[in-house]
């Protein structure tokens, strides 16, 4: 007789209490065969997308797959328990606890994209930043005024023909008098001035808040009330561990806003990622309840038998884990379709190089899998046994919608007691919840609407995403509806094998000598270990790292205006770094500035002399060439020139 005990660990998801695993038998049907062996076939699939999920370092789903495989194998090979058997017969898995520990990580997700916001928006996109959001909003406002004129243009013309035209018809005449209500009269030309004209240079909607300011060249208080705002809401959704419509949609219109003005610093995958998560759930929570046991008539008590709550929206849930589905099956399949070959069968050497030409790192610790710590000690350990590697903040984002691949029974029977205590801190899910006694309460016609409603969307903003995993040419990080509402994501589809780095110089004199800039995390001195980052993200150090890649400055004409705030010594800007050269020279400043690049490895300390007493470095660089300009030098004016010509 096989026991649950025995079973591999990756297999149980409900952790059975150890007094209820006393076993028994299904007896046999007419034909001595168990009663449902002809379903045995079925658990083939199951097992086998565990597995090769378990092996693709999704263990969550994979402990999801094979709890259908461990509750599927008890009742076909006749192996039960009295546990089991008390589950079996209730109601349907609930999500109220997977719902509250999904927002509370959300929260913390958005807690650190808002205080990055707070800390950086202002030398970034500020009134005085590198790319101002004033200047994408003036551009905006351009072509909103050439495409009103041509709709009013258009407009004059069906009015001209529709006055020469004769109906006799009072049919005809009502419907042209509403016709002409809803197309060129005041709701029309209002929508079509305020949100449809105001598009983006790919003619998507512009939405963003900033468009209520009332004066553009000062929106630094508009961008850290933005952030401290979030901030907020995302401290009451982490401490109540609830939210309902209006807290989250509070939150996708601050995201989307910065998303909108942020230019390249917010053009990354995750920013839309976390943008489309947060809309996905505002159809998982309470229109206006922020009770997560939320009841008819506004109920919320929970524990005895006759408690009545709402269930969560399953197919909001669905949503939330096709949405991890398609990240993490468009970040291998664009590995896959690559051309790099260091990711085809037979090569496979992509993680050989991935580690030291990365574009950030930290120094210890972080959200990494078991797979990713070995496969990281055997890439970076020789060439740097100091070197701890870690993922970064792409796998917060990432792991927060795979927490719905448990219910509430996993949560309660595997978490230990002093976990439970904090994940649910300041709710009653410890004390009085018990998963199975909890009645659902019937579901509104109007709920109901809505949820269909919803998936339905979902699924018409997903057809070209699904186009897309499969195309040849996949699309990385971008989206195929105006509004950006749902997404198609991949990463790393080539990696480099050298680490090129951009190292930014500027003097007082032509001839010298230059003095170095050094950032926040971007490799610069050569001494410099990483340091704690995650899930910190530094925008300008990893944008940097973007144009290192790109070949040319004129790929990234950010990089003039990066360079002319230096020159400048603009205060938000060079917040922004770590160290300023002439912070502590009074009697000069920078009228020259270069970028030169340099090819960055890591020490071998098998290399380094036997008993000695300096401390190694970190890097080894040697440089490479110019990187901009070409040749000479750059100044104030010829900046200016470059910065206004754009």
């Amino acid at each position: 007789m096989m026991s649950l005990g025995n079973m591999p660990k990756f297999s149980l998801v409900l952790r059975l209490r150890r007094r209820q695993q006393l076993l028994s038998l299904q007896p046999l049907d007419r034909q001595g065969h168990t009663s449902n062996s002809r379903n045995t076939v079925r658990i083939a699939p199951i097992l086998i997308a565990s597995i090769c999920l378990l092996f693709s370092q999704q263990p969550a789903l994979a402990i999801s797959l094979s709890n259908i495989f461990t509750a599927s194998s008890s009742s076909i090979f006749g192996i039960t328990s009295t546990a089991t058997t008390a589950t079996a017969t209730t109601a349907a898995p609930s999500y109220h606890l997977t719902r509250i520990l999904f927002l509370r990580l959300l929260a913390i997700v958005y807690s650190t994209a808002f205080s990055i916001a707070k800390f950086q928006n202002n030398g970034l996109i500020g009134d005085n930043g590198i790319l101002p959001a004033r200047h994408i909003l003036n551009e905006c406002d351009v072509r909103a005024m050439d495409k009103s004129q041509r709709r009013n243009e258009w407009l004059l013309e069906r009015q001209n023909y529709s006055s020469s035209s004769t109906t006799s018809s009072g049919n005809n005449k009502l419907f042209t008098r509403w016709k002409n209500i809803f197309i060129g009269g005041p709701i029309d030309n209002f929508l079509h001035a305020k949100l449809l004209h105001r598009t983006d240079k790919m003619d998507r909607p512009l939405l963003t808040l900033l468009w209520l300011a009332p004066n553009r060249n000062k929106l630094n208080p508009w961008l850290t009330n933005l952030a401290n705002i979030g901030l907020f809401l995302s401290s009451i959704m982490l401490c109540t561990g609830s939210a309902n419509v209006f807290v989250l949609l509070g939150l996708w219109s601050i995201q989307r806003s910065f998303m909108a003005v942020g230019g390249e610093f917010y053009g990354y995958g995750w920013e839309m990622q976390l943008a489309e998560l947060t809309f996905l759930a505002m159809f998982l929570v309470p229109m206006v309840s922020m009770n997560p046991f939320f009841g008819p008539g506004g109920a919320g008590s929970v524990g005895g038998t006759g408690s009545m709550v709402f269930p969560v929206p399953v197919l909001a849930i669905w949503s939330i884990r096709w949405n991890l589905f398609k990240i993490m099956m468009g970040a291998g399949l664009i590995k896959l379709k690559s051309s790099d070959m260091k990711w085809k069968l037979g090569n496979m050497s992509a993680m050989d190089y991935f580690y030291e030409t990365q574009q950030s790192f930290c120094g210890v610790g972080g959200p990494i899998s078991a797979i990713d710590a070995i496969s990281e000690i055997e890439t970076s350990w020789w060439n740097n046994p100091n070197y701890v590697p870690v993922d970064l903040d792409i796998q917060w984002k990432s792991e927060v919608p795979a927490i719905f691949c448990f219910d509430d029974a996993f949560l309660i029977n595997t978490l230990p007691s002093i976990a439970q205590k904090i994940v649910f801190f300041g709710t009653t899910a410890t004390q009085s919840y018990i998963p199975g006694k909890l009645n659902s309460a019937p579901v509104p016609m109007l709920r109901k609407f809505v949820s269909i409603a919803f998936f339905a969307l979902v699924v018409k903003l997903n057809i070209n995403v699904v186009r897309n995993l499969f195309a040849r040419r996949q699309i990385m990080n971008g989206s195929f509806d105006k509004l950006r509402l749902c997404g198609t994501y991949g990463a790393f589809g080539v990696v480099a094998e050298q680490r090129e780095e951009l190292i930014i110089e500027s003097a007082s004199d032509i001839k010298g000598p230059w003095k170095e800039y050094h950032f926040k995390v971007k490799p610069g001195d050569v001494h410099r270990s990483p340091k704690w980052i995650s899930p910190y993200h530094y925008r300008l150090d990893w944008q940097l790292w973007i144009a290192s890649q790109s070949g040319r400055a004129e790929r990234s004409p950010w990089l003039m205006s990066l360079l002319l705030k230096l020159l400048h010594r603009e205060k938000d800007v060079i917040d922004l770094i770590e160290y300023n050269p002439w912070e502590s020279v009074e009697d000069a400043s920078p009228k020259y500035i270069r970028i030169e690049k340099y090819l960055y490895k890591f020490y071998n300390h098998r290399n380094s002399p036997n008993g000695g007493t300096a401390k190694p470095p970190y890097w080894v660089r040697h440089r490479v060439g110019r990187f901009f300009p070409k040749q000479g030098v750059m100044t104030t004016d010829m900046l200016e020139e470059l910065v206004n010509g754009r």
